[in-house]
């Protein structure tokens, strides 16, 4: 039987799975974000309502590890792109999507729970 329901993917535009080869004209994390969300249904929120460090995370060259993303929901390559130091705000709404700056202690509780999982991973060998 056939499902008349739409898929997670349909449902939730930032769900859908990705498989991304960034082209070499993509040099900036603000590129990188636009290029994804081309065909998503999303779009990047205004400059003028968006904060400067955000538009500061938009300038930084992208790293060469994220030039090929995926498999991954949309979701989690936006949010890989912004890194730890940032987090994924979605208006829903409007199809529009930006980055807010994590709070110094939220940030610090991620950096520290990575290194103890380094050390345990080095404890290990």
């Amino acid at each position: 039987m056939v499902s008349a329901a739409p898929t997670q993917a349909q449902a939730e535009l930032l769900e859908a799975t990705v498989t991304v080869q960034l082209p070499a004209r993509i040099q900036t994390i603000g590129e990188a974000v636009r290029y994804l969300l081309q065909r998503s249904g999303y779009r990047l929120a205004a400059t003028e309502s968006t904060a400067p460090e955000t538009l500061a995370l938009f300038a930084l060259t992208l790293p060469a590890v994220h030039r090929h993303l995926g498999p991954m929901t949309l979701r989690d390559a936006l949010e890989t792109l912004a890194g730890p130091a940032f987090h994924l705000v979605q208006d829903p709404v409007h199809r529009l999507i930006t980055f807010e700056q994590c709070a110094v202690k939220e940030v610090v509780a991620r950096g520290t729970m990575n290194m103890a999982n380094v050390e345990v991973a080095q404890d290990d060998d």
